[in-house]
């Protein structure tokens, strides 16, 4: 599982959180490594039964008005479940006055307690985000991801077989180069997977007797993305007069990338087919599946009526006999 310490909150500038560290910057390296955040609320009541471990707290205008309206006795009997060490950072929102207590807490356990002008709302929106988007599973694949039709295809194959030319194939056909070579694959919920390229290779292809060339300054920005949801897999294979391929289209395959299955097909290369065309196919028919409409289902479908309304029906043995 990735993990995020809480200083990289504060060097974070994508997401604009507007953090400023209050207390406790000798725990800024302790580790987040649930994306959920937590406003303690109840907990404040001495219930800490479902304070969660490793899990961000944020104190907004409802817990910060609790606490002011409390003794200061009663307060650090309140918030002692804070200086926990499983609890990776406080933060305070819309600037509000943090109660001496919990600065003292903070510093004396080296929790980090952080503060930002952003509303209670804002703040988990934008947090919620950066930590799907950091603690998302990951991992690497050695291949080439085109957006062909608006699905994202990932063509894999053993190297020299073709694959970032079949792409640049696809590119000149206006379709959209999303990564060659490394594709870093991150998972978004249950079923979904992106990918994205290399930051220092982004936008760039290898191809053999060209060497490098950057797609973005050959073809301009229409002709790159940044990342696209993986919908199909397309691995190339050479040709074996010996292997059986599929001709109808019946059978599902699929490939398993983080634990999420993709639609898989496998295309055999040889001279003389057009795997540019094939996979330009291939990506409109899995438009149509997820339409609801499988040529190859309903084609057998079709067959099999035909086929019993064309079978005359079985005699009986006494239909001759008078």
């Amino acid at each position: 599982m990735n993990t995020l310490r809480v200083e990289q909150l504060l060097k974070d500038d994508e997401f604009d959180l507007g953090l400023t560290p209050l207390a406790g910057s000798a725990g800024l390296v302790r580790v987040i490594d649930h994306d959920k955040i937590q406003k303690p609320g109840l907990a404040f009541t001495g219930y800490t039964d479902f304070v969660k471990a490793n899990r961000v707290q944020v104190l907004g205008n409802s817990e910060l008005s609790y606490l002011w309206q409390i003794t200061s006795d009663e307060r650090l009997r309140a918030l002692q479940f804070l200086g926990r060490p499983d609890i990776p950072c406080v933060i305070v929102t819309k600037g509000l006055k943090v109660p001496d207590e919990l600065t003292a807490l903070c510093e004396r356990t080296s929790t980090p307690l952080l503060v930002t002008r952003l509303l209670s709302s804002q703040l988990i929106s934008k947090l919620q985000a950066l930590l799907e988007e950091k603690l998302a599973p990951s991992t690497n694949l050695h291949g080439v991801l085109v957006d062909v039709f608006g699905i994202g295809a990932l063509i894999l194959g053993k190297s020299g077989i073709g694959k970032s030319e079949c792409a640049l194939d696809l590119i000149m056909r206006h379709h959209r180069l999303v990564a060659d070579d490394v594709v870093e694959i991150k998972r978004k919920g249950p079923d979904v997977v992106f990918g994205s390229g290399n930051e220092l290779i982004k936008h760039h292809m290898e191809i053999r007797g060209l060497g490098i060339l950057n797609i973005k300054d050959l073809f301009g920005v229409a002709a790159v993305r940044d990342r696209k949801r993986i919908e199909l897999v397309v691995e190339l294979v050479e040709w074996s007069d010996d292997e059986e391929y599929d001709r109808i289209g019946i059978d599902e395959r699929t490939y398993t990338i983080l634990d999420v299955d993709i639609p898989m097909l496998t295309v055999p290369v040889r001279p003389g087919r057009n795997i540019t065309t094939i996979i330009e196919v291939a990506a409109r028919n899995q438009l149509l599946k997820i339409q609801g409409h499988h040529s190859a289902w309903e084609f057998q479908e079709r067959l099999t009526k035909a086929m019993a309304q064309s079978t005359p029906p079985r005699r009986s043995v006494g239909d001759d006999v008078e």
